[in-house]
């Protein structure tokens, strides 16, 4: 049998079981598929653990003042956000739905940072009644509304103000958020104003700033020349750089130096703002997008012009390459050590030709009863999964030291018949008299 070594982009600690299984944190994943079904999100524990401890240990090391919040877009899922809480990273919420997820993972209140480009009132409530560190400010009328709010709830909220820095990080459109026609924050003109606002506010204290250039950055140009560009709104605290570092999603892709990145940025605010400076970093994908593998069974292999290698999800549990045009690999976990022969497109079961999860798969003698792996999927698989075709979202296992634990379980059809109103003319199984 012709061998070829694991990808480089599977999570730390990956494997090639005696019986040539793909290892997942010691488990075998041909074994948590017929244990806990397809698809299934797999995250390694290990994995997420030694990211967490890498930026912490690099905000260390620059000799600022800072802390780590994770940007829990990325992967909305409370045993994650724990996870990290304890290793003292913080959490970046944008919802009441993601603050929810945050407390009862077990982050503290004051470690959270609430932001948003349009909170509504009952964001703001939410947000003051539980106590949060930080609201971020992302346009003049909310310096009002949550001024207004606090002062209701006797409460001296501390906040952060969101300027777009007119500085566009090297990534696709989707992403970049720094730019000056921006969703997000209020431009460099208008800052000056709304600083004033936020200071003559009676129950809010202005802290910081706060920038976020874009996604998938490969280095902290960009976020050197956005802290440039708003240092001379005036000396503040603290200053909320972002995150957006990028992540291998394919061998041979560059990975992502988290201490280079780490190191850069506070540089940048250290050059900007001076050594008193407290850092806040914002990491969401480069905690977790690398530490998940999704786990399918093949439905199906047929050719048609190409071989296509039909799987039992798709867009309902990763919307990236359909939204994004993003690349993955496959992996044929039952012989995953197997050199791979067969060119093939996998594509998932909705009702879409551009339900491809990988165009451009090779893949060794695919066939039906196969369980395929596709790795780099902890990030944005599951917080973007949906019901198209009324799939049920998959559900999440940790795995560690080759023990795997349901951290989220999968989505039942009482799940979604539960939000139907009116009473059901028929059942399945029901049949005519």
């Amino acid at each position: 049998m012709s061998t070829t070594t694991l990808s480089s982009v599977l999570p730390f600690g990956s494997e090639i079981g005696p019986n040539g299984h793909l290892l997942l944190g010691g488990c075998d994943s041909v074994e948590l598929a017929r244990e806990y079904g397809t698809p299934l999100y797999v995250m390694v524990e290990d994995d997420l653990r030694d990211r967490a401890t890498r930026f912490v240990n690099a905000l260390e090391a620059s000799g600022l003042d800072g802390q780590v919040m994770f940007a829990s877009k990325a992967c909305p899922v409370a045993a994650v956000c724990g996870l990290f809480a304890e290793l003292g990273i913080g959490c970046d919420v944008t919802s009441a739905g993601e603050l929810r997820l945050a407390l009862h993972g077990g982050v503290p209140p004051e470690g959270i940072l609430f932001h948003g480009n349009a909170k509504s009132d009952a964001d703001i409530a939410d947000a003051l009644s539980v106590g949060v560190g930080l609201i971020v400010v992302d346009a003049a009328d909310e310096v009002v509304r949550i001024n207004a709010a606090a002062a209701s709830a006797g409460v001296h909220q501390k906040v952060l103000l969101r300027v777009t820095p007119g500085v566009e990080g090297d990534t696709i459109a989707a992403i970049s958020t720094g730019q000056e026609d921006s969703k997000f924050g209020v431009n460099l003109i208008e800052a000056p104003a709304v600083i004033e606002l936020i200071e003559a506010a009676d129950s809010l204290e202005l802290v910081g700033l706060h920038l976020h250039v874009g996604s998938q950055l490969g280095d902290t140009d960009a976020i050197r020349r956005a802290a440039e560009a708003i240092a001379p709104l005036g000396s503040f605290p603290v200053v909320n750089l972002g995150g957006g570092l990028g992540v291998a999603y394919c061998d041979g892709d560059p990975q992502g130096d988290i201490e280079a990145f780490v190191a850069g940025a506070a540089a940048a605010a250290r050059d900007c703002f001076g050594e008193g400076v407290k850092l806040m970093l914002e990491p969401g994908r480069a905690l977790t997008a690398a530490a998940g593998v999704t786990l399918y069974s093949v439905e199906g292999v047929k050719r048609n012009v190409s071989t296509w290698v039909a799987v039992d999800g798709g867009i309902s549990d990763n919307l990236r390459p359909l939204a994004y045009g993003s690349r993955y690999e496959a992996l044929i976990a039952d012989r995953v050590g197997e050199r791979p022969d067969t060119p093939a497109r996998v594509v998932g079961k909705h009702c879409e030709s551009g339900d491809e999860i990988v165009s451009d798969a090779n893949l060794p003698a695919p066939k039906r009863g196969d369980t395929l792996a596709v790795p780099v999927t902890g990030a944005y698989g599951h917080s973007m999964a949906n019901n198209y075709n009324a799939a049920l979202r998959p559900p999440i296992v940790l795995v560690s030291g080759g023990k795997s634990r349901l951290i989220v379980r999968r989505e039942r059809f009482d799940d979604l018949l539960g939000r139907e109103i009116g009473d059901p003319v028929r059942s399945v199984g029901d049949r005519d008299a």
